[in-house]
């Protein structure tokens, strides 16, 4: 038979208590937070007084409890001589009941659990106001077990009250004394302990947890450090639970932790103060560290948990200080993120903090350079979930980055050169747009969408507000901004689509004003769009298309084309973005302002070129699909090359034609024609690049057609070949298939 890893001892409910109050059990200080809930309590003591088993405890003996000393201050009276592993909110109830004390809740509020008994029923309560005014009742259970209590007094108050309040039997009185008698007895209730020898490992004592449990429920690292965080250095496990207090709510007495993007937990805190002091991510070395063990030996030293803890409290001062942590916090005010709702993993924020406090406080780089190489950090890692799948191991590995960094510089360059790998172009026009295809109401990309127009200064849709402002939670209404269905369900439900998943595509989404949001209700964006658009001038329209990724006459489109255009633009919106981090100002390159007139005496040149119609033959007056391939040859190359502006309804020389002679029913029908050529020739994805308007000029309406250059090579369907133009000068060239090929591999789309 092998030689178990455990003894059996047996307890009983006075001898726990006991031996937590002297500190020979490291029962976590009973100023952690408790998150039992008060019934659980009740039934609690309610199974022990029934006589029910109330499952084992399982205890770690300290290897160290002989000759261990306490690291600063230490109110106990002996060196814990064992750690809870399992059963600590049991051993929690049971030490704040029988002794009286208080324990604090997950948001920080003291709270005395009072437990009452009516001893007539045998029935237990957690007292609220009537059961504390209702003489059936003790209403405070803690009071037997008070050693200046005097049972008799109890047993006499309590029969005193009843009769005040009812007929009182001699059968009462005898049920009522054993009743009182047997709950303050239960002090003798016994319990049975696992202790797990002080020589096994960490790894064993959770599979051990694992196996024990038939839910098959891990281990909580973080409760289970915190314990050992009571034990030897409560000090330093009472400074972190203060801050994560303070963070909380704002202070009217001065500076604290407070702010608006993350609310920490002490244990999310070591891990950063590990980090710090280790370059380590995994939670499981903190159990070396605490417990002053040896990685190389396998030993334990009092000598090692010194030297480790001087590290480990050097690196949490570096954490709880105020300075560094409202300083870090303007790094992701940087990056275009405005409160904790744009932020989907607590664990990007604090590996950041991580690499904040190492450069700064390691490295000593300037704050002006580190705040602008941590906010590309963690935009980067924001918009592609770094930590999300496997948080420590990812972590780990870009930590180990780090171990062998000499100075400043090198720190900055692998903070850059990892960005750099991650965000390739492959990444924004293909890998992005294909994670934005999702209904996600939390999706990363869909906040980092947001964060970029903060940081490229946009303005609400169909507003003159900036989306910074809005998104700004020290300045929010209750109801100043909504995310508004562009397609909205009413309509899209009208034609069919009523999959939940379809009609909350993020790509079908846009920020708008709670007032324009109710406005809009269940038309189709062709109808409630007009009105909204005569608000603004055309570069006014022409820059908020830009910011909301709107495609060319998007009211048009059909939804599954509308969804795949944005997606593609959206993700430009986020790629430019990031830019403005890696330079040190925002520029409108991709906004130009537009002034028909001059564009137009300018003449045509490489970027401009007139079509005197989009469908019809002047010398004819029939539709002839040539004038249709003519136009799309130019489209093509103007998306193939550097962008442009076509324009329809000026002739060659510059003489207004107008848009009359194509006999459209309205601009709508043709901008719905041109969409449709365009798709069914260029393809879908080509609009993405194509912006279509409509100017009066000269006493006529004409149609302006600006391109942006195309992320992806643009081809023509010319009766089933495929054409490849570009621009030279002002003509539109054909290019032969070689030099289409070796074109497109120059220009690295």
């Amino acid at each position: 038979m092998s030689e178990t890893v455990f003894t059996k001892v047996d307890y009983d409910l006075g001898s726990l208590v006991k031996f937590i109050s002297l500190g020979e059990i490291g029962l976590p200080d009973i100023q952690r937070p408790f998150v039992w809930k008060n019934f659980k309590v009740r039934n609690l003591f309610d199974s022990m007084y029934k006589g029910y088993p109330v499952g084992y405890l399982l205890f770690w003996q300290n290897g160290l409890a002989a000759d261990s000393r306490s690291i600063g201050t230490d109110s106990k009276q002996k060196a814990p001589r064992l750690v809870v592993v399992d059963g600590q909110q049991r051993l929690t109830s049971l030490y704040a009941v029988v002794k009286g004390v208080p324990v604090i809740r997950e948001n920080y509020e003291s709270e005395l659990i009072r437990v009452a008994f009516n001893p007539l029923e045998e029935k237990f309560e957690i007292a609220d106001a009537a059961i504390m005014r209702d003489p059936a009742y003790i209403s405070d259970i803690s009071a037997l077990w008070n050693n200046e209590t005097d049972l008799f007094e109890v047993v006499d108050d309590y029969l005193k009250g009843l009769k005040a309040s009812r007929e009182v039997t001699d059968e009462d009185i005898k049920k009522v004394r054993k009743a009182i008698t047997k709950l303050q007895g239960l002090l003798r209730f016994p319990f049975t302990a696992l202790e797990l020898a002080s020589n096994i490992s960490e790894e064993d004592v959770s599979e051990v947890f694992v196996r024990i449990n038939s839910a098959g429920t891990s281990l909580n690292q973080a409760d289970f450090i915190l314990t050992l965080m009571s034990v030897f250095w409560d000090e330093g496990r009472a400074d972190l639970e203060r801050f994560c207090k303070e963070a909380r709510k704002p202070s009217k007495s001065g500076p604290s932790s407070f702010n608006h993007f993350i609310e920490p937990s002490p244990d999310q805190l070591l891990r950063v103060s590990v980090g710090v002091a280790f370059k380590r991510a995994r939670l499981r070395y903190v159990y070396s560290i605490l417990r002053g063990k040896d990685l190389e030996t396998e030993t334990f030293s009092e000598e090692k948990r010194i030297e480790q803890f001087e590290l480990l409290k050097e690196a949490q001062a570096k954490v709880l200080d105020l300075q560094h942590w409202h300083d870090f916090m303007n790094c992701v005010r940087q990056a275009g993120f405005r409160s904790g709702k744009m932020i989907t993993s607590k664990n990007n924020l604090l590996f950041s903090y991580i690499l904040y406090l190492i450069g700064k406080t390691e490295y000593k780089i300037e704050e002006y350079k580190l705040r602008k190489a941590i906010s590309r950090w963690f935009f980067m890692s924001c918009v592609t979930s770094r930590f999300a799948r496997s948080p420590e191991s990812d972590m780990e590995f870009d930590l180990a980055r780090f171990r062998d960094v000499k100075d400043g510089n090198q720190f900055i360059k692998i903070l850059d050169h990892v960005c750099d790998i991650t965000l390739t172009n492959d990444y924004w026009i293909v890998t992005l747009p294909n994670d934005m295809a999702t209904s996600s109401s939390r999706s990363p990309s869909l906040f980092a969408y947001y964060a970029s127009l903060v940081l490229i200064d946009a303005k609400v849709l169909f507003s003159k507000t900036r989306v910074s402002e809005l998104l700004d939670p020290s300045i929010q209404g209750k109801r100043s901004l909504e995310r508004h269905h562009l397609f909205p369900k009413g309509y899209l439900k009208n034609i069919g689509i009523k999959g939940t998943r379809d009609i909350n595509q993020i790509a079908n989404y846009a920020l708008v004003e709670w007032g324009d949001n109710v406005k809009i209700s269940d038309q189709p964006p062709s109808e409630y769009l007009p009105e909204l658009k005569s608000r603004f001038t055309y570069n006014e329209l022409n820059r908020m298309y830009y910011w909301h990724a709107l495609p060319g006459s998007w009211e048009q489109l059909h939804y599954r084309d509308f969804l795949e255009q944005r997606r593609e633009l959206m993700a430009k919106v986020i790629a430019e973005g990031y830019k403005t981090l890696k330079s040190d100002a925002y520029t409108d390159t991709k906004i130009e302002d537009f002034d028909l007139d001059s564009l137009i005496l300018s003449g045509e040149s490489s970027a401009v070129e007139f079509k005197s119609t989009l469908r019809t033959n002047l010398h004819t007056g029939d539709k002839d699909p040539r004038m249709e391939l003519a136009v799309l040859k130019t489209l093509a190359g103007f998306l193939n090359t550097n962008g442009g502006t076509l324009i329809i309804g000026v002739a060659d020389d510059g003489e207004s034609v107008g848009i009359d002679v194509d006999s459209f029913q309205n601009e709508d029908k043709m901008s719905l024609h041109l969409v449709n050529i365009v798709k069914s020739r260029m393809g879908p994805h080509a609009m993405t690049s194509i912006h279509p308007h409509f100017e009066d000029y000269n006493g006529s309406r004409i149609m302006v057609l600006k391109c942006d250059a195309a992320t992806a090579p643009i081809f023509v369907n010319d009766n089933g070949t495929e054409r490849f133009y570009i621009r030279t000068g002002p003509s539109t060239t054909e290019l032969q298939p070689s030099q289409t090929q070796e074109y497109i591999k120059q220009r690295n789309y």
